[in-house]
């Protein structure tokens, strides 16, 4: 889902999904997902953000041999020498830029390709983590180091540090591969959403509802909170039975890449072979013994993949930093907190509808908030969730119908 919010005259946001139409497609690149939020005067951000969600799959499709890693990186930086090209050729689009967040679903397990503050994350038995660092002067401060808590908050909080356009070159994060699980649930959004619902509430929702009404809930949510900035959701829910079991970790045919030869641990075996053989010839049988039996315990550790260059979870072109993905964890079990939060938006809106004197039919919203409250002391989270989740839907109606009214209200003075 993608929404203007409540006080933006345009959209600036994209974003495209890619299902794999083919086995032989799925196998080589899997399904693409991305978000893109633009940014820039006039049409430029628009303009930004749909080339971003254009590009990124046409170049990531073409036919390679290249890695997934590889040729997610590669398309994600020739976007940005496209954005960028035509940020160039015409004086009004000089600058234009956009966030470009994109996650790879194949047969090693999810990816994600990252460029500015938009975000991926990814829900797993009610713990939520987020795959993605934000580029953003907040985020790189605390990684340079601590900082002291009166001064993060004065920090400004949407100044990024990267994006896609500006210039000609752009560093991209690209994390994984991380194994799939049945029942794992992925989230990109645009930092409309983020700026609105809180990370918690985020978990929650994905956890108790479906994808298609955890995406309306959010953004209605994010709306009734004022709403001021652009709101774009992904929601991709693993299904064994769609995806296939060799991307799933403990599954029957899980994916497993054969180990790499570590040269220096190749060199040492071989020269202990060689010298137990000398030994032999020479007559000293216990060393020779002592350099046959070093061989085969190195031979082993080669074997077996010790002292090979591993593939990091984090492999970015980035400066260090004190951490790797996930960035961050959030235990997403208890839904109380959440369901007192949806109550307090939908009074905050019973406030001002009385002290505006909107007309407002209550009766929908009092029935399903009701059921919350049962579902609750029933010790039934879910339903809980999904009445309240409801009323809320049902209250952002409330809020559209008395938006309808006022715009075809008019009076004329005589």
């Amino acid at each position: 889902m993608s929404d203007v919010g409540m006080r933006r005259a345009n959209n600036q946001d994209s974003a495209v999904v890619q299902i794999s139409d083919s086995s032989d497609r799925w196998q080589r690149r899997g399904h693409l997902f991305v978000v893109a939020d633009g940014m820039g005067a006039h049409a430029a951000g628009e303009l930004a953000s749909k080339l971003a969600v254009e590009q990124i799959p046409h170049h990531y499709f073409r036919p390679s041999d290249a890695p997934v890693a590889e040729a997610l990186r590669k398309a994600i930086q020739e976007a940005n020498q496209e954005i960028y090209q035509r940020g160039q050729q015409n004086p009004e689009f000089h600058n234009m830029g956009t966030t470009g967040s994109s996650l790879v679903l194949g047969p090693e397990g999810a990816w994600v390709g990252h460029v500015g503050d938009s975000r991926v994350y990814r829900l797993r038995k009610q713990s939520l983590e987020q795959l993605t660092f934000d580029h953003s002067l907040v985020w790189e401060m605390e990684a340079a180091g601590p900082i002291d808590k009166r001064l993060s908050r004065n920090i400004p909080k949407n100044v990024i540090t990267r994006s896609l356009g500006p210039n000609a070159q752009v560093m991209v994060d690209v994390e994984g591969p991380w194994p799939l699980q049945p029942g794992d649930t992925f989230l990109l959004c645009s930092d409309g959403l983020t700026g609105q619902v809180d990370d918690i509430e985020i978990g929650v929702l994905m956890d108790c509802l479906p994808p298609k009404d955890a995406c309306r809930v959010m953004v209605d949510l994010a709306n009734l909170r004022g709403g001021p900035d652009n709101i774009t959701i992904i929601i991709v829910r693993v299904d064994e039975s769609e995806i296939g079991s060799e991307a799933f970790a403990g599954g029957n045919r899980s994916h497993r890449k054969a180990p790499q030869i570590s040269m220096p641990l190749a060199i040492a075996t071989g020269t202990c072979l060689l010298a137990a053989a000398l030994f032999a010839l020479l007559g000293s049988y216990p060393a020779a013994a002592a350099a046959g039996l070093a061989s085969i315990v190195l031979g082993v550790l080669m074997l077996t993949g010790f002292g090979s260059p591993q593939q990091a979870v984090a492999t970015t072109t980035n400066a260090p930093r004190s951490s790797t993905s996930p960035y961050r964890r959030y235990d997403c079990s208890d839904s109380r907190p959440l369901v007192k939060n949806l109550i307090g938006t939908v009074n905050a809106l019973r406030d001002a509808a009385n002290e505006k004197q909107w007309t407002v039919d209550w009766s929908e919203i009092n029935a399903l908030e009701h059921k919350a409250k049962q579902a609750q002391q029933d010790g039934n989270r879910r339903d809980a969730v999904h009445f309240q989740s409801e009323a809320i839907i049902a209250t952002m109606e409330q809020l559209r119908e008395q938006r309808r009214r006022q715009a075809s209200d008019s009076t004329i003075d005589f």
